[in-house]
């Protein structure tokens, strides 16, 4: 197993409860991390915990409530760890639902959950299988990073995984309300549309769908900065973009679609734009004494 768990405790259905270690399913963002630099001196700027001017050490650094303007009530790092929280240990199901009954904009980050390495995997081989068969996630609650999170646990969607999957998802009040963004769209449901321009789009549908295969996917974001990087290093022209194209008036949406189906036939093409050299390189900026302007 790499690594520590995340987290670790017990996984309670009424009165059947075994171990279990949650390990993070996904990686950092982004590889690529910037840093505030002064660019006269070309050295890094770096923050300072201060009041009134005076630094002040990591150690004497507490949360604090704002129970009124300019008044706090301090609250000391033993005694926060000591809250009487059950979902610190535990996670507790209250109830099972399918997947499908969870709106997509609830999920958040995704967990392996693996069984506990010091007790027999019986309860958790067991339960697993069950949701597995049924098609259904439990729902509780775990308590991790000073809060508590919603988490569904489930089976993965590939049968031969071995473990379960955990998902923790946002709670209600967390989510804003649709209908102050949808609200006034009330006038879409008396547009008419046009059947032969809908049999077109659903055809146009139908030629861009595909397995899905997550492997096609690339962060051409990251891709361009790390080209970006390596060309400064090197003191080479750099990547640059073309000016973006400007957008072209749909007169005619049959027309559009005619042509979207025509271009869906012919063989695929790389998306990314030809790229554009800058004639002058820039050069690396060393780190020096910032020089002051006299008043």
């Amino acid at each position: 197993m790499a690594g520590r768990p995340f987290w670790s405790g017990q996984f309670k259905i009424s009165l059947v409860s075994f171990g279990i270690q949650l390990f993070p399913a996904t990686n950092s963002r982004s590889g690529i991390r910037f840093h505030q630099i002064d660019r006269a001196t070309g050295q890094r700027i770096r923050h300072q915990n201060v009041v009134d001017d005076e630094p002040v050490e990591s150690s004497e650094i507490v949360k604090g409530y704002e129970y009124s303007k300019g008044k706090y009530l301090i609250l000391e790092p033993e005694e926060i760890a000591k809250l009487r929280i059950e979902t610190k240990s535990a996670i507790d199901v209250r109830q099972f639902v399918t997947m499908s009954e969870l709106p997509p904009a609830l999920f958040e980050t995704p967990y392996f959950v693996v069984p506990e390495p010091k007790e027999s995997a019986n309860a958790f081989v067991v339960v697993r299988k069950a949701m597995e068969q049924t098609g259904k996630a439990a729902l509780g609650e775990i308590t991790f990073g000073g809060r508590e999170h919603l988490v569904a646990i489930a089976a993965p969607p590939e049968r031969a995984q071995q473990g379960l999957m955990a998902y923790i998802l946002r709670y209600e009040d967390e989510l804003r309300d649709r209908a102050q963004y949808f609200s006034d769209l009330s006038e879409l449901r008396k547009a008419e549309v046009d059947k032969k321009q809908l049999a077109m789009a659903t055809q146009l549908i139908d030629a861009y769908s595909h397995p899905f295969n997550l492997g096609v996917f690339r962060d051409d974001y990251e891709t361009a900065l790390r080209e970006l990087i390596d060309a400064k290093q090197k003191n080479v022209p750099l990547p640059l973009e073309n000016e973006s194209p400007k957008p072209t008036k749909v007169i005619n949406l049959i027309d559009a679609l005619r042509a979207s189906l025509s271009d869906a036939k012919r063989p695929a093409t790389s998306h990314r734009r030809a790229a554009k050299i800058a004639k002058k390189g820039l050069v690396l900026v060393g780190a020096g004494k910032r020089k002051h302007k006299v008043a």
